[in-house]
Formats: C-alpha cells, sequence, structure tokens
C-alpha cells in the first residue's frame, strides 16, 4: 500500500538531512536500488591511439549510438579517426582533467540519485532504473549537458564544472548560472519528470502552463526532498528568499492584469519563458516568475489534499481542479 503523498514528504524532511543524505522511510529506503556512475571520460581520454578509441566505441555500443549519436557502423576509420582527434585535443583534455578534480569519486551525486530513483520507483513500480555515465563534451562537440532516456542517464561534466572552469557553456550569464554542480541531478530529474507529468494540450492558458511547470518542481522536490528550492528552479539564494518575502505582490500583478487565462504565446513567455528578469513585476524579479508560482499553487494543493498520490498528481489535467482546490491567495504585505 502506498503511503499518502503528503506523509511521505513530511516523513522524509522529519529526518532532516545528514552529510550523506536524507534518511528515507523504512518502505522507500527498501526499495532496491543501486546507482554507480561510470566515468566514460575517463578511457576516453586516455586513449593512446586510433585502435583505442575503436575498442571504446566497440565496448560501449548503446552509448555511441544513443548519446554520441554515432549512427553509423562505429568501426568507420573516418568517425574513429575524428574521434581520437577529438580525444588528443589539449583544450578538451584539460576540461577533462578539470572534471576530474571537479567531481572527484561522485559519491554525492550517487547517493543523490539513489534516493531520487527509490522515490521514484516506489511511486511507479514499473520504473527501470537507467544506467548513469559522464562525459566530457567539449561543451557540446560530442553530446548533450545531460540525456535521458528509459534507460541511460548521462552528464556532460565539463558544463557543470563552474566558474573556475578553462571554457564555460557560450549562453547567457543568467543560464550559465545554471551550470553548477549542485543543480546537476536536479536538472535530470526535471528532465526525467516529463516522463510522468501529463499535460492538456488543449489548454494553453499561462495558468495551465504554470502548473504544468509547477507540477514538475513539484516532482523533484518529491524525489530530492533534501534539496533546497534554489537548485530546483535555479535561482540565488537571495531570489529565493525574495519571491518568498514577495509572494503576495507577485501574485497581486496577475490577478490585477486578469494574466491567469490569458492564451497570448507572447504575454504567457513573459511569465514562464527564459528571461534575465520579470521587468512587468519589478527590475529585481528573476525570469520564469510564473513557474515559480505554480509551484506554489501546487504545493498548496497538495498540502490541502493528503489524500492525493504523486502519481495522481502528475496525472491531473484538470488545471482549473488544481487552482480552485488548492485556494492559493498569499497575502500582499505592506
Amino acid at each position: 500500500m502506498y503511503y499518502r503523498f503528503l506523509l511521505l514528504t513530511t516523513l522524509l524532511l522529519s529526518f532532516g538531512c545528514k552529510d550523506k543524505g536524507c534518511e528515507l522511510p523504512e518502505e522507500i529506503a527498501e526499495v532496491p536500488v543501486n546507482v554507480e556512475i561510470e566515468r566514460m571520460e575517463k578511457p576516453f581520454f586516455a586513449a593512446a591511439s586510433e585502435q583505442d578509441i575503436a575498442r571504446f566505441l566497440k565496448e560501449n555500443p548503446f552509448f555511441a549510438s544513443s548519446y554520441l549519436q554515432l549512427k553509423r557502423d562505429s568501426t568507420d576509420a573516418r568517425i574513429v579517426s575524428s574521434l581520437y582527434e577529438i580525444a588528443s585535443n589539449p583544450s578538451l583534455d584539460t576540461l577533462a582533467q578539470q572534471a576530474g578534480q571537479r567531481f572527484g569519486d561522485m559519491d554525492e551525486e550517487e547517493q543523490q540519485l539513489e534516493t531520487a530513483f527509490k522515490v521514484v520507483k516506489y511511486n511507479y513500480p514499473e520504473f527501470r532504473v537507467p544506467e548513469v555515465k559522464t562525459f566530457v563534451t567539449g561543451l557540446g562537440s560530442l553530446g548533450n549537458d545531460i540525456y535521458i532516456s528509459d534507460s541511460l542517464l548521462v552528464f556532460g561534466l565539463d558544463y557543470f564544472i563552474g566558474e573556475n572552469a578553462s571554457y564555460r557553456p557560450q549562453v547567457y550569464e543568467y543560464i550559465q548560472n545554471r551550470y553548477e554542480r549542485e543543480k546537476m541531478v536536479p536538472a535530470a530529474m526535471l528532465l526525467l519528470s516529463d516522463r510522468f507529468n501529463k499535460t492538456n494540450p488543449a489548454e494553453r492558458t499561462l495558468l495551465a502552463e504554470m502548473l504544468n511547470i509547477g507540477k514538475a518542481y513539484y516532482f523533484v522536490k518529491a524525489v530530492l526532498p533534501c534539496t533546497p528550492d534554489s537548485a530546483i528552479i535555479s535561482y540565488s539564494a537571495q531570489q529565493v528568499a525574495d519571491v518568498n518575502r514577495n509572494e503576495g505582490r507577485i501574485w497581486a500583478h496577475f490577478i490585477e492584469k486578469s494574466l491567469l487565462y490569458e492564451k497570448s504565446p507572447f504575454v504567457v513567455n513573459k511569465y514562464i519563458g527564459e528571461r534575465p528578469n520579470t521587468p512587468e513585476i519589478d527590475a529585481t524579479a528573476p525570469g520564469r516568475i510564473g513557474a515559480w508560482v505554480g509551484w506554489q499553487i501546487v504545493q498548496e494543493y497538495m498540502e490541502r489534499n493528503p489524500d492525493v498520490t504523486l502519481p495522481e498528481l502528475m496525472a491531473e489535467t484538470d488545471y482549473s481542479k488544481i487552482f480552485n482546490e488548492s485556494k492559493y491567495k498569499p497575502e500582499r504585505r505592506k
């Protein structure tokens, strides 16, 4: 029998956080999950010849086809030669070394993933725990920052080395700030939430989009209960404090401007799309503020409906029901 989700969350949080992660209730802790992260960048960048690269591809065919997107015969001499040229590139080797120094043995990430996968598998018994691997991509030359499928999860570590890396992702600074080690596993779980998060394509209102994203963030918090909100939504700690303090004012903007049922993609994107800030509310209000509000609404809904399980929430596409039953109405502080 499933614990009701609110009870689970309360139990998870009541244990507090320890150095090696959060203790789980016995029913979840007993779920058989073991995560061992395989560092694929190590043998790749240790290659001393094209023969070593050919051997690497032969020994890792699924990784080569799924993550490296090598659709042709991976023993093709041109492919092997091209990859060896990349593996022997001094700049990329520097990134590989820096990734090794930054991430060490990755015990922390293994523990995070074990916790997350136990919670997921408890709620979705059919869930298959993927193999977890890492790689150094040359910031996109060989793969994505995060790749996840039914059977494989890959982290492009060079994206997440942080501000001391020799090379960083070529994106706007407010997006670059997301590429930090502590945000890597939450970002992967946000991607994983897509597998379970049912949406109604016919509903294109701002409220529907806010709640879709709000459910996704709720999922991440559920499977990583000791992860700070700032690492989940990728706001700074100060931004999280500010939006919490100004929650009533932020909500008043949506109500006073009659935005909840707005369908214009241009308007909707202002509040959930990628922007450094939301000047329509305040110059200091972070971007994606609508996503944050959606998260708060979903949290209120779950707190008021303790019988709703995580799978039931993720399957819910009646946005009016979620909104109305949340009774969300934060007070506006003076």
